[in-house]
């Protein structure tokens, strides 16, 4: 993406030439204080912190830093690299205390005028934001009343002005903000810096994440321990409705209402290293690449020396699992795929109605669940809006709640009942793949859990079923090892404007992924459907040469579902369909009527999606790569969904 023209230059004044309306969805934060003892530049730390979270998504980027000649500021629409080129061309004195942000705008342009930080109090009070303000118009109307002029019309100069004001007033920063976020409403991550006040860095936190990182002289504020990883990995969880401040050499959290707060310390469990490509073209390839140790890891350490399960995270009274009589999973996207593959593996281990909802719609139907209800909830990041949404509205109904997460510390954990956290390191391409393969595993050791604690697997067939799971990493690298046919076959397909994905079953969940790979990543139409609809409508999309992808169940005698499939591939063959047909090794039903067969290691059939996705992940990939796009940050996408 090219940089846009230059529309403005780098001191503390907002010298851009274009405004428009715009709620503000941001991605990522960092902000850093050091002591200046190291020769620590604090540019370097929050532009390599913005690097790290590029894999969120964004349409603009900027930085406020406080030097001897006031605060500067430097912002760009664009990638990241138009900043940095506008920061080398006229260059920021030294500074040992900055803050950075990549914006992703919701509504309205990606502008440099929209852009953060955002400046207030004549050019000495700098703010970023992550989330929306809703309530910013009528404050804004307020401000504009006492004679605030607006560079932007974005909410966050909304709390760059009060924070502004109230600093006059309290003439304590950290106290400023506190009075700010107590008028705020929705969901934000704010930080602020005041020309008035060096060395220091105040934060806010509601509905939106926010992690402080620890040093020897320095400390760090970020969206996401990836902004800091490079440089500490001890780090402290900040709580919902917490005010930060930080200085080269302390940390001090209080509530809303300025009462201490002691966070909860945690080490990052992963490196610097875990977030760079490690030699593969992209973040997604090498996280396609990473899916058998991720599975492994999810695995890892789950029994006693007598083969039961042992969930230590799920830390739940037995008396209340057993007492469950029903399970609802919410989820959203690629997660909520993962929750209607373990939907079927729950119900037939646990023999306990389970239903597969999408986040964002369950609060809003009314839903029936009680104290006897256990609510699953799924999320890579653990800062969804939608399912924290709905995770606080399930318990408010009284339902109990365990959250699959791949990340500590994050918002859906903590404000969960219980978690069992996902082992699948971190997840940078914006299209999920590893974390989808890890979320599955999870449900299925929650399933087998539930099943033990309810005794409707005996022990025997429980052990079995985690020693087949135990297998699944080797049967994904074999997968993974023979894909040079699908890399080729996604490279001939570049040119495709459609492609169907059919399944049945455990099948049915892997093809609509199928599908919504194909839609992030490389833009064209793909649907996915259950093979048995297709005769009731969607067989109407058949033409000659049209590219359908078929998830084939086990062949026939240990799948009943086979034959019915193998007469769907027939259906759509006869009508001129380029059939895809991913099979298992040995099944020689597919081959009369598949146009190109994929084949992939025997699984029982509950454990199957485990091997099946990975060659539509990878089709995707290349597809995507074969057209010129960039595949880690698909247009109109981020990480994270922070906002309803």
């Amino acid at each position: 993406m090219p940089c846009p023209g230059p529309t403005g230059g780098s001191v503390a004044t907002e010298r851009t030439s274009d405004t428009v309306d715009t709620l503000e969805s941001m991605c990522g934060i960092v902000g850093f204080v050091g002591s200046g003892s190291s020769g620590t530049q604090a540019l370097d730390v929050v532009l390599d912190g913005l690097r790290r979270l590029e894999y969120r998504g964004y349409d603009s980027a900027g930085v406020a830093l406080q030097t001897a000649q006031g605060l500067v500021l430097e912002k760009r629409s664009g990638k990241l690299g138009c900043l940095e080129s506008a920061l080398a061309d006229d260059p920021p004195p030294p500074a040992t205390t900055g803050i950075g942000h990549t914006r992703w705008a919701t509504h309205g342009g990606p502008t440099d005028a929209n852009a953060h930080p955002h400046l207030a109090g004549e050019g000495r009070v700098a703010v970023i934001h992550n989330g929306i303000i809703e309530n910013f118009a009528e404050l804004k109307a307020e401000l504009v009343a006492e004679g605030v002029s607006f560079a932007s019309q974005t909410d966050t100069e909304v709390a760059a002005h009060l924070l502004a004001r109230a600093f006059t007033g309290t003439g304590d920063l950290g106290e400023a903000m506190r009075v700010v976020a107590r008028r705020l409403e929705g969901a934000f991550t704010l930080l602020g810096v005041h020309a008035d006040v060096p060395d220091t860095i105040v934060g806010a936190r509601r509905n939106s994440p926010l992690v402080v990182g620890l040093g020897d002289g320095e400390n760090f504020l970020g969206s996401d321990v990836a902004a800091f990883i490079g440089h500490t990995r001890q780090a402290l969880e900040l709580g919902q409705d917490q005010v930060v401040v930080i200085t080269p050499h302390g940390v001090e959290v209080t509530d809303f209402a300025g009462v201490p707060v002691e966070g909860r310390r945690y080490v990052v469990d992963w490196d610097a290293a875990a977030a760079e490509k490690g030699g593969f073209p992209s973040f997604m390839a090498k996280e396609i690449n990473e899916q058998p140790h991720a599975v492994a890891d999810t695995l890892l350490g789950r029994t006693d020396p007598a083969g039961r399960l042992l969930l230590d995270e799920v830390r739940m009274d037995e008396s209340v699992l057993r007492a469950v009589d029903k399970i609802v999973i919410i989820a959203c996207g690629t997660a909520a795929y993962a929750g209607m593959v373990a939907r079927y593996a729950i119900e037939h281990w646990c023999r306990i109605p389970c239903e597969v909802e999408l986040a964002h719609e369950f609060r809003y139907r009314d839903p029936v669940v009680d104290g006897r209800t256990l609510v699953v909830a799924i999320s890579q990041s653990g800062e969804t809006m939608d399912t924290i949404m709905a995770v606080r509205h399930a318990r408010e109904l009284g339902a109990r709640v365990v959250a699959i997460c791949n990340t500590h510390g994050s918002t859906i954990p903590r404000e969960s009942d219980a978690a069992l956290y996902t082992h699948a390191g971190p997840e940078i391409a914006v299209a999920s793949t590893k974390a989808f393969l890890a979320q599955i595993t999870a449900c299925y050791l929650l399933g087998l859990y539930l099943a033990q604690l309810r005794g409707t697997k005996a022990q025997a067939e429980i052990r079995e079923i985690l020693t087949q799971l135990q297998a699944m990493p080797d049967k994904i690298q074999k997968v993974l090892d023979g894909l040079g046919q699908v890399r080729q076959m996604a490279r001939w397909m570049a040119d495709s404007r459609s492609v169907l994905f059919l399944g049945r079953h455990v099948g049915y969940p892997v093809a609509m992924e199928g599908a919504l790979k194909l839609k992030e990543l490389a833009y064209i139409h793909a649907e996915g459907f259950a093979a048995g609809e297709l005769k009731h409508g969607p067989i109407a999309l058949i033409e000659p040469g049209q590219p359908v992808f078929v998830v084939v169940p086990s062949p026939k005698g240990r799948d009943p579902l086979h034959s019915k499939v193998v007469s769907n591939i027939q259906e759509i063959n006869a009508r001129g369909a380029r059939t895809i047909v991913i099979a298992e090794e040995g099944d020689t039903d597919v081959v009369p009527y598949a146009s190109d067969v994929i084949h992939v290691p025997a699984a029982p059939t509950l454990l199957a999606p485990l091997v099946t996705v990975v060659p539509l992940q990878v089709f995707a990939c290349e597809l995507a790569a074969a057209k010129g796009l960039d595949v880690d940050q698909p247009r109109n996408l981020a990480k994270s969904v922070t906002v309803e």
